[in-house]
């Protein structure tokens, strides 16, 4: 067995076995890659997530979080994105609050972290990704984005969160469709956007996960 695949699979051992029963678009790869991501980005801070849904990525990134001593901090407002609203294509009626009539994944995502045994590991925040930015002081080892996917939102997630990055830290994008057919454009953009500063060094993709490490502060010209 190749290092790699030892090293995956060590990784998948750590997980709960539960994980391919939570509701959630992440691939498997593409988990015990945040997880590895995660458990390097420990040595430098806490780690934070938008767009935590039911919390299957959150299982991933507060599993390394755990065994490495760190908090996630997990942002969502539980309303489902544009794409989970009714009509639209990823819709799940089993997540519709029948006395508000909306979207509430927040019950269904605090007894998936209980399960998991996250309780003293993850801080969910319910709110949206830019209300939280705005007193937010502490620096951050990793950053995830997989809030909603409109250009207007990932943009706003990028510019609120990138400035609390620690250096060596990691800027993960999912959904990041290089085939415009495959899927919506706005991470893909705003990635493409984030490599162009000339802060980030490219890593390796996992299927549709992005993911960026903070190399170079922005240097402004006199």
């Amino acid at each position: 067995m190749g290092t790699v695949s030892k090293a995956k699979m060590e990784a998948k051992n750590l997980i709960p076995p539960f994980i391919s029963e939570v509701k959630g678009f992440l691939d498997e790869d593409e988990g015990l890659r945040l997880f590895e991501l995660a458990s390097e980005a420990c040595s430098l801070g806490p780690c934070l997530e938008i767009g935590s849904f039911c919390g299957k990525s959150t299982i991933y990134i507060g599993t390394a979080c755990k065994i490495k001593g760190r908090t996630l901090f997990s942002i969502d407002h539980h309303r489902g994105s544009e794409e989970q609203q009714p009509g639209q294509p990823y819709f799940d009626s089993d997540l519709m609050d029948s006395e508000s009539g909306l979207i509430d994944s927040l019950p269904y995502f605090r007894a998936v972290i209980k399960k998991a045994g996250l309780d003293d590991v993850v801080v969910p925040m319910v709110t949206k990704s830019h209300v939280a930015a705005k007193d937010w002081e502490t620096p951050l080892g990793l950053v995830f984005i997989d809030g909603g996917h409109s250009y207007e939102t990932v943009i706003t997630d990028y510019e609120c969160w990138c400035p609390h990055l620690l250096l060596g830290g990691f800027l993960v994008f999912h959904d990041v469709f290089l085939d415009p057919a495959e899927g919506g454009r706005a991470p893909y953009e705003v990635y493409k956007l984030a490599l162009a500063s000339g802060q980030f060094e490219e890593l390796p993709m996992t299927k549709t996960l992005g993911a960026l490490r903070y190399c170079q502060p922005m240097m402004v010209k006199k």
